[in-house]
């Protein structure tokens, strides 16, 4: 049995959950760009700009030196502070933020979701109302192994997952500290805690609600 979107993540505002929720995490940030197109075809073109592969609502507040790097959808009420990067297909579902100078790379985030200063999210998907303190890296390659492949624990079974970058799944209401750190392929439950400082390896079973 494979981990699923749907596993961890129960809601969207906007039309994203569709395209993912029978998915593996890893397929779902990999096909992130064909959602992303997908999403765009189906939005309101009055209620955001658009510009090809990047559409940002008209309500969400994208400070003076943020950057957009590829496609892009912001939503509904979002923020994205001064600083940040968001690059690699990006999708930001209403009412996320997205703290000073943080780097989201190759991501997800659901409905009110938050990644706060000077943290890192790759390849990864955080759902509904996940938050991550400052100074936390959601990493998303082994760079110390010689195969790079990302391995994942999920219910007593290692599960090669074929892909040498993904982050990790963040569930709905899970919380992480500040310059706590995830390794690759490191699933997180429904309401998981993950303490400041702490690593979390993805070899370990997913945490269980605290």
């Amino acid at each position: 049995m494979k981990p699923l979107v749907k596993d961890f993540v129960r809601n969207s505002q906007l039309p994203i959950l569709p395209f993912v929720e029978d998915l593996t995490p890893w397929d779902a940030v990999a096909d992130i760009e064909f959602v992303i197109k997908s999403v765009i075809k189906i939005l309101d073109a009055e209620e955001y700009y658009i510009d090809n592969d990047q559409a940002v609502h008209k309500s969400a507040t994208v400070e003076a030196t943020a950057q957009l790097k590829g496609s892009v959808i912001v939503g509904p009420d979002c923020f994205v502070a001064n600083g940040s990067l968001l690059r690699g297909g990006v999708i930001l579902d209403a009412g996320c933020i997205v703290g000073h100078c943080c780097e989201v790379k190759t991501s997800i985030m659901f409905m009110g979701s938050k990644v706060a200063h000077l943290s890192f999210a790759g390849d990864s998907i955080l759902g509904c109302c996940a938050n991550v303190e400052g100074g936390a890296i959601l990493a998303n390659y082994r760079n110390e192994l010689d195969d790079k492949q990302i391995i994942v624990g999920y219910k007593g079974q290692r599960i090669a997952t074929g892909v040498e970058k993904f982050g990790a799944i963040l569930g709905d209401d899970v919380k992480v500290g500040a310059n706590a750190v995830t390794a690759p392929g490191t699933l997180l439950a429904v309401g998981s805690v993950v303490g400041r400082g702490e690593l979390v390896e993805s070899f370990s079973e997913p945490l269980v609600s605290k």
